[in-house]
């Protein structure tokens, strides 16, 4: 796929291709997701366009399906995962309720104080929640 059929939602979902993927793995922060100060969703969504801004197309390797009926993907561009680079700088937890493949990556951004883990900011599924009540 062209960059400019490439669609960013938010920090965890892209479309293309008239598919949308959401990130194996991973949940970022949403949209309108702010943690005091800090834009997180802003954010997040600004660095996934980033990752994904010229560098080659997007391949993705399907996971599952969620219930929303969006295909769940390890999705790379260059080779690279970017849910895991997404965890890894701090702009997405690991989403442990669905994988244990980027606790590692959390723990590094949290002991170095990346993007939401140096705010107070609370993991995209409680702040749902609290959205709900």
């Amino acid at each position: 796929m062209s960059a400019a059929a490439q669609t960013v939602t938010d920090g965890d979902t892209i479309k293309f291709g008239g598919t949308t993927y959401r990130l194996w793995g991973i949940d970022a922060p949403e949209a309108t997701q702010w943690c005091g100060d800090y834009p997180a969703g802003v954010l997040a969504t600004a660095m996934l366009e980033m990752l994904m801004k010229g560098r080659g197309p997007v391949e993705c390797e399907r996971k599952d399906t969620d219930r929303y009926g969006r295909i769940v993907a390890i999705c790379r561009v260059d080779g690279r995962d970017i849910g895991k680079e997404m965890v890894r700088i701090g702009m997405a937890w690991a989403f442990i309720r669905y994988s244990q493949d980027y606790v590692e990556d959390e723990a590094r951004a949290r002991v170095e104080k990346l993007g939401v883990h140096g705010r107070d900011c609370v993991p995209a599924w409680e702040w749902r929640a609290l959205q709900r009540r």
